[in-house]
């Protein structure tokens, strides 16, 4: 029987939490990375991933192939773990990457005398590009044309980032008492947007070069991406219709106008403080030259 593995894992706030706090801990200021276990179910095809827990690794900084993972210390923090929520199971490992190293193939053999097909999730703790800072992995056997024997190798999942009702407060709040408060409402949401319209000209310009190869030949025609890519622009409006431009433009005239508006009570307030403020002068010198 073939075994059809996930098609997406999703990771909560939790976990991202806690691989930050294990690598500042123990690989900050270095190039090292960190390694742990996975914890969660396993819902139909999607891997959720609610917790998880460091184990010390270490590895040669010269030679990838040279590495250690304290599996017995794995075996008793999941012995514990099975203690505490009994629903939770291992699910996979990650690592701090920030990209898949040689050794990655050898470390999920290891984890697979535990389940048939860890997820591998690597989490870029100091993300340079705008998008989530998870990347998920599957081990699979890679079979060749030309008859030779099968090898080992990894296939990319799309991951999410999704929080419970709970999670949701107490990220909120973690991000209440961290953010800079020197930094305006308005400015908070202007970055925001620009950070948001960095990440889809990103991926625009991931699916521009991924069509400019498939044209050329250098990448095999994969349908059910451009099925995917026809829905997108089929969601896209039709700018040729007259109503859709109208309503546009009501809209953003619309919008334009509240500006406009807060504009002018903003210049009418401070003109009347100014006026306030120079005839509050004005009694002041009053009163000290009738003292």
């Amino acid at each position: 029987m073939v075994e059809v593995l996930p098609t997406k894992v999703v990771v909560h706030p939790l976990v991202l939490l806690s691989v930050v706090d294990h690598f500042f801990r123990v690989a900050r200021n270095t190039n090292k990375r960190v390694v742990g276990v996975l914890l969660g179910q396993v819902n139909g095809d999607t891997v959720n991933v609610a917790n998880s827990y460091a184990l010390p690794f270490e590895e040669d900084e010269k030679d990838s192939s040279v590495w250690f993972l304290d599996h017995n210390y794995h075996e008793a923090m999941y012995d514990m773990c099975k203690k505490v929520n009994a629903k939770e199971k291992m699910v996979g490992w990650y690592h701090t990457g920030p990209k898949l190293r040689p050794s990655d193939l050898e470390i999920n053999q290891l984890f697979k005398r535990y389940i048939p097909n860890p997820a591998l999730v690597i989490i870029d703790v100091r993300p340079r590009d705008i998008g989530i800072p998870t990347d998920a992995y599957f081990a699979i056997e890679e079979v060749h044309d030309d008859g030779t024997a099968t090898t080992n190798t990894f296939t990319h999942l799309p991951s999410a980032i999704e929080a419970e009702e709970s999670e949701e407060i107490g990220v909120e709040h973690l991000l209440r008492d961290i953010k800079d408060n020197i930094v305006g409402t308005l400015s908070t949401q202007i970055t925001d947007q620009l950070d948001s319209l960095k990440g889809l000209h990103n991926r625009l310009a991931d699916i521009h070069a991924y069509l400019g190869k498939v044209a050329a030949g250098t990448l095999p025609v994969n349908h059910a991406i451009l099925y995917n890519l026809q829905d997108m622009f089929n969601l896209l409006p039709n700018l040729e219709k007259k109503e859709t431009v109208a309503g546009f433009a009501v809209s953003t005239n619309d919008e334009l106008l509240v500006v406009y508006l807060s504009s002018l009570v903003r210049a009418v307030i401070a003109l009347h403080n100014l006026i306030q403020n120079k005839i509050t002068n004005r009694e002041e010198e009053k009163k000290e030259d009738g003292g």
